[in-house]
């Protein structure tokens, strides 16, 4: 017991802010069940921003901690994988009975393995992209689906096949070994382009216009680059392989 170096207290910023998170997915899980799909969904997206914020706080002032890891996880679990899990099967699933609640279920269990996944290899590997879809990118495909299903379409819910489908498409994603760009090593305190602001002036302009669509297609975005760039990847290794092979056998 000597040896077990015990701190006390934890830091506040980060830790309110993961808290912050926490609330936002536990008050998509009541508005779930209230039938508010609408409110669920910009409180999951509302938990994302507070999980992206917590960790720029956390490194920019250089408290990182186990502590705050594991309380970061633990926010995941609750925002990004039951939050949604429920929403999508209140809202759409249900009358799929046991198929229903399975695929949700399946989409709760991926994301919370991706999430253990995540806690080992943290401790271990730092890079530049994650292993699998980020919990959070999951999270808030379904909730931008929903507010693009009511603002775009003016009706609330799609077929409940398609769901299943990208529920499934989800929970693989998640488990699954694609990379997916983690944009922690993008330091805003840099000289960066002109080009780059004129871009993010753009980007926000468009977003603040119609988020309703921009959310959505944020989120389809990234979610197609992580097999994209695998694809684009392997086949630009094949189409060396053979360019290799001919050097070789070359006098």
């Amino acid at each position: 017991m000597d040896n077990v170096n015990i701190k006390k207290g934890v830091f506040l910023l980060p830790s309110l802010l993961s808290c912050m998170n926490i609330f936002c997915g536990f008050y998509a899980i009541i508005a779930s069940f209230n039938h508010k799909y609408y409110h669920a969904a910009i409180a999951i997206l509302l938990a994302i921003f507070f999980d992206i914020l917590d960790g720029r706080v956390a490194r920019m002032t250089n408290t990182t901690s186990e502590f705050g890891l594991q309380l970061d996880s633990l926010a995941d679990t609750v925002s990004f994988c039951i939050a949604p899990g429920v929403l999508s099967y209140v809202w759409v699933l249900t009358p799929f009975g046991r198929i229903g609640w399975m695929a949700a279920f399946l989409y709760v269990i991926c994301g919370i393995l991706r999430l253990a996944r995540f806690n080992v290899q943290s401790l271990l590997v730092r890079g530049k992209y994650f292993i699998g879809l980020p919990t959070p990118a999951a999270a808030g495909f379904i909730a931008s689906l929903i507010i693009f299903m009511r603002d775009v379409f003016s009706f609330g819910k799609i077929h409940p096949i398609v769901l299943v489908i990208t529920v499934y498409l989800l929970a693989f994603l998640m488990v699954s070994k694609i990379k997916y760009q983690n944009f922690k090593q993008l330091d805003l305190r840099e000289k960066k382009p002109f080009s780059l602001l004129v871009f993010a002036v753009l980007a926000i302009y468009i977003t603040a216009t119609v988020p309703q669509i921009m959310f959505f297609l944020f989120a389809c975005a990234y979610i197609l680059s992580g097999p994209v760039e695998r694809f684009a990847f392997s086949k630009k290794s094949k189409d060396a392989l053979p360019l290799q092979e001919a050097g070789k056998t070359q006098p």
